[in-house]
Formats: structure tokens, sequence, C-alpha cells
């Protein structure tokens, strides 16, 4: 295509004349149409930079979700853990360690304590610092709860090996062979007393059963009462020695004799509806140096962890007793 040729009217020699540009004209235009381009250029990059993502950035991007949805699983297992070494703790202090006359672990000494330590100090500079540091922080924690723990038991299995005839001789299974957990009735607690029809303690746990269902003691020790009284109609209780002792109620038939030597699961009597009571049924209590404490504590013999935790939240439930 040819150049276009400008022309303008020359109103001094009256006529047309060829447009000439001089070279300060053309560098303009030149310069002019740069910059233009440049402009429209530095515009272009800032939108797609602000508003389009590079591979790069998409990539980056990607491993963050990923690093957080990681993060969210291991810190839900790390939770899930806690709460288990948790009810170790529990039941440390508050079964096995009655168990054996011992103190209990001072929350001071469950605390994990790190200070002035700068342990995370490696951590600051990190991408994913505040992460990483409260992830590592808390596997310490964890960790110290796990290491406490495990000291914990080092010693009850020396105490296990001293106590051998204390174990023999504590309450630790079930009164009525229970393993469906079906016959647990009522539990330790303010019930309905089923005669009276008022809210009463019961200091014990009723197993319903049939009549003539056996009936075992529930560890090793000497018959001190067997026979008939008003409200627990044909009871057994038993002396095992080291604070503890146990009743058993309403039985139909009684076997144990008074001043006998009984091993734990051996049969006592049986299963019956006697004394102040509104069907079959074994009323058990454990006491501990006098006074009564929830025989719920005292099943680990018997009952794996799945069947304790049920056992535990059936004994729970705010019902009517049996007697």
């Amino acid at each position: 295509m040819a150049k276009k040729v400008k022309y303008f009217y020359n109103s001094s020699t009256l006529k047309y004349e060829k447009v000439e540009l001089s070279f300060g004209k053309k560098l303009l235009r030149v310069l002019g149409y740069l910059a233009t381009v440049s402009v429209f250029s530095v515009v272009t990059v800032t939108i797609a930079y602000n508003i389009l993502d590079s591979p790069k950035e998409k990539k980056l991007k990607r491993d963050i979700s990923q690093l957080s949805l990681q993060y969210d699983i291991l810190h839900k297992r790390m939770k899930q853990l806690d709460g288990v070494v948790t009810d170790l703790q529990e039941r440390d202090n508050n079964i096995y360690r009655v168990i054996f006359e011992s103190e209990p672990i001072t929350s001071d000494e469950w605390q994990t304590n790190f200070a002035g330590i700068k342990r995370y100090k490696a951590l600051e500079s990190s991408n994913y610092s505040s992460l990483m540091i409260e992830a590592t922080r808390k596997l310490d924690e964890l960790s110290k709860k796990m290491y406490v723990q495990s000291k914990s038991y080092d010693y009850l299995i020396r105490e296990v090996r001293n106590k051998d005839k204390m174990l023999a001789s504590v309450p630790a299974i079930q009164p009525v062979s229970n393993k469906d957990l079906t016959r647990m009735a009522s539990g330790y607690g303010y019930r309905i007393h089923p005669i009276y029809k008022t809210r009463k303690f019961h200091a014990g746990m009723d197993f319903t059963s049939p009549t003539g269902t056996p009936i075992y003691s529930t560890g090793d020790g000497v018959v001190i009462k067997a026979e008939f009284g008003r409200g627990f109609g044909n009871e057994v209780q038993i002396n095992h020695g080291y604070g503890y002792s146990t009743i058993y109620g309403h039985m139909s038939r009684i076997k144990a004799k008074i001043g006998h030597k009984v091993k734990r699961g051996e049969i006592i009597g049986y299963v019956g509806n006697t004394g102040a009571s509104t069907g079959p049924h074994c009323h058990y209590e454990v006491h501990r140096n006098g006074q009564p404490v929830n025989p719920i504590n005292f099943y680990f013999n018997d009952l794996s962890p799945a069947e304790y935790d049920k056992m535990l939240e059936l004994s729970s439930r705010n019902n009517q007793s049996f007697d």
C-alpha cells in the first residue's frame, strides 16, 4: 500500500504544498507512540499481576491448601490422643492409685513446663512459623504427659508385684455374669425408690437376673454376714481386707457361711427377690473404709474399655432402683 501524502494550502502562494515534517516533530511523534505503548503495557501487566495467578502462584496456593488440610487433620488426631491420655490420667489417679493407696499425681507433675527454653526459636524463620510452633508445642505437651504416665505405670507394675494378695482381695468383677451388660438395671447415686416413690440415695448397683442365677464373690475375703435381714432379705457381706468390704442382697438362697474364706469368682448365693425388692435382682455395694463407693470403678477385671464406657452410660441413667 502506498504511503499517504499529506498536503496543506499555502495562502501566500495560493497553492497546495506537500507537508514536510521536521526531524524534531518526527522524533516527538515516535516518542509519543512509545510512551503510549509503555503506559498500556504497564497497565496491562499490573491488572494481570493483581487479578490473574501465574502457574507458580497457583501451585503455591494448592500447596498451602494441602498443608492447611493436613494440619487440621494432625490437630484433630493430637486432640484425640490428648483425650485418651487425659482419660488414662483420670483412671490412674482415681482408680489404680486408690487401689494401691498411693498419692495421686499432682497437676504440677502433669503440667508441661518449658518456660525459659527457646526451643521454638528455630521455627520462627519458617514461612509457616505459627502453624509449626503450635503443632510442635502440642506434641511436646503430649509427649510430656505420656512420659509421666509411662513412669506412673512403671510404679504401678512394681506395686502389683508387691501386692498380689491385695489385688486378689480388691473387688474387681461383677457379682453376676453380665457380659452382654443387659442385666444392669440401676446404678449408684440418687434414684427413685420403687416402694416409697421418693428420691433416695442408692449406695450400690442392681443387676437383674432370673431367680437362681449364681452370685459370685468379687474378691478374696472372709464372710462376715450370711443371714436374712429386713432390707436386703437374704444378705451376704464379705470383708476383703485393705479397707474393702462388699454387700450382696435379696438372694433367694445363701450358700456362703459366716467365717468362711472365699475366693474371687466363688459362688456365695443365688439371685432372688427377698426383702424390700420389686423383682429378682442382686443389689451390690462396695465399701471403702466403711463408706460406700461407686462399684463402677471396680470392674477392671471384667470389662474392656468399650464395655466399661457402655456400663458407665447405663449406670448413670437417672431411673428407678429395684430396692
